[in-house]
């Protein structure tokens, strides 16, 4: 019998339902999950629900951490981590695998474990690898916990790069072009590949960028304008992810736009531009996180142009069967239609993430934002759907 058929017990009826809010991770991007769980801890309703942060460390041990939001911000340029945040530098939290047991444990060697309570709803805030892409939500469907956010096979094709502009493909959104080069082409014949990214270039032109297929938080990519940058590129990439992809540079504004699961389904918020960055290549990992660029919300586009994107959006988070939140990109090129560049199904929730601030002019607030994902989660089986 799956955990959501149940019966409740008279104190699953009395108590607030209980969050753990699971933040940290193995990827690059572990600091800003951390920032994004600090906002998420300072921000959820406690008033409704019981909150249980549980911190993955960069080597992949579940650690109960303490529940301080301020010391999860960025502070003087200095990145936060999990490993600050331990409660202990050995004890581990472990989730159950068994459908029919929500409880939390934690253990120390040594100790008796300690039972931490059932656990109705996991609200993931990792980005990247071995949390946004699949790993963890099949982890929380084996054990029947309800989550937040899109399920694995939408959490992998929304993290590799090349399979979701493959779906988007199939469903006729605009893509623009694209190469990919998978590890056994850099293993078996390292010049063949090179060769295939230079004349990728030759047919598109420079500059090009070269980027992780299967990162997030603009980590690992290069704008790459002559023949020269391109060893160092490769090699940036390869030092977050084996397989590459290599894009053309799109010559537009950049607009995005987030998604969000209501009763009703997928709705569009208002969408922003990410102006030019003077003091960076382009919007990379310090211009949005250390200088914290200022994006234009909403974006200053016609009535046609914001429906147009906004119609985009939900198509994308459609095709890839997403839930719960999705951030669309987009670039409006100098011939006036939309190209969609990628979508994150846990885009960055931080102060000064651009989807909370898109859903604020939209009318949905951050609590409530935050009150809206773990409900449709809640809303939601797990298992087939």
């Amino acid at each position: 019998m799956s955990s959501e058929n149940l019966p409740q017990s008279p104190e699953q009826q009395l108590r607030k339902p209980r969050v753990a809010v699971v933040f940290g991770g193995r990827s690059s991007e572990h600091a800003i999950s951390v920032v994004t769980a600090g906002a998420v801890l300072r921000s959820i309703d406690r008033t409704k629900y019981e909150v249980l942060p549980i911190g993955i460390t960069t080597d992949g041990r579940w650690a109960l951490t303490a529940d301080e939001p301020d010391r999860m911000a960025i502070a003087d340029r200095r990145l936060p981590s999990v490993e600050e945040l331990a409660e202990s530098t050995e004890g581990g939290v472990v989730l159950s695998v068994d459908p029919g047991n929500r409880e939390v444990v934690y253990s120390e060697q040594g100790s008796v474990p300690k039972a931490l309570g059932e656990v109705d709803v996991v609200f993931p805030v990792l980005h990247g690898p071995y949390g946004e892409d699949g790993t963890l939500q099949g982890l929380l469907e084996l054990s029947g916990v309800p989550y937040v956010g899109a399920g694995v096979l939408a959490s992998a094709v929304g993290q590799d790069k090349e399979y979701m502009k493959r779906v988007f493909l199939s469903y006729g959104l605009p893509v623009g072009p694209y190469v990919v080069i998978r590890p056994r082409e850099w293993q078996q014949d390292p010049s063949g590949a090179r060769k295939k990214i230079v004349e990728f270039a030759g047919e598109h032109g420079w500059p090009i960028f070269v980027k992780p297929a299967r990162a997030g938080s603009s980590m690992g990519i290069t704008k790459v304008d002559a023949l020269e940058g391109l060893e160092d590129a490769i090699e940036e990439a390869q030092r977050h992810d084996p397989k590459i992809l290599v894009e053309s540079l799109l010559r537009g504004r950049e607009i995005e736009c987030g998604v969000l699961e209501f009763e009703d389904g997928p709705r569009a918020s208002v969408p922003a531009e990410i102006p030019p960055v003077t003091s960076h290549e382009f919007y990379d990992f310090e211009a949005k996180y250390i200088d914290a660029a200022a994006g234009l919300v909403p974006a200053p586009l016609t009535e046609e142009e914001t429906a147009e994107v906004q119609r985009l959006a939900v198509e994308a988070y459609d095709a890839v069967s997403c839930e719960g939140l999705v951030r669309a990109d987009f670039f409006l090129t100098e011939d006036g239609g939309f190209v969609i560049n990628e979508i994150n199904t846990m885009p960055g929730f931080t102060p000064i993430s651009m989807y909370p601030r898109m859903w604020q002019e939209s009318g949905v607030g951050y609590a409530e934002l935050i009150d809206r994902l773990i409900q449709a989660a809640l809303r939601r089986p797990t298992g087939l759907r």
